[in-house]
């Protein structure tokens, strides 16, 4: 017998921005989005791809995407997969994105970018692999409890 409860997914995803139409023209130039939805503090948006959304929040003072893990180190709250996380980061850079260095953890590459607010955006590849890799969650997903 399968598992049963209750069905949830990520939905969305909120990005705190300063200037919300800078940010909007940033965004769907640079990830290809589409809008969704425009309300007095954001806008909401979809990848072509995929079921998770995201909008970008309007805010006063300094946004950011990261929390502080230690003193020295930060992590940011989401990540964004894509398939050709080398296509991506060239394409990025060709349009004056500023990213860091492709980074190799354990089969899985990854890189930073930053938004027009210094937001730092994390991409990361799926290797097949990995435990992470969305056809192995789709399999534990359906496994069956005793």
């Amino acid at each position: 017998m399968a598992r049963k409860g209750v069905n949830m997914r990520v939905g969305s995803i909120f990005i705190p921005v300063t200037d919300l139409d800078r940010a909007v023209a940033w965004y769907q130039e640079h990830l290809q989005v589409n809008i969704i939805d425009r309300w007095e503090e954001g806008i909401g948006f979809y990848f072509p791809e995929g079921p998770t959304q995201f909008a970008l929040i309007q805010v006063e003072g300094e946004p950011s995407t990261e929390f502080p893990m230690t003193k020295e180190r930060k992590n940011v709250y989401f990540n964004f997969l894509t398939s050709d996380i080398e296509a991506l980061q060239v394409k990025l850079r060709s349009h004056g994105v500023k990213t860091t260095e492709l980074h190799d953890f354990g089969g899985m590459l990854c890189f930073d970018a930053y938004d027009l607010d210094g937001n730092v955006l994390s991409f990361v590849n799926e290797p097949t692999d990995s435990p992470y890799h969305s056809e192995r969650i789709r399999k534990k997903q359906s496994e069956v409890i005793l």
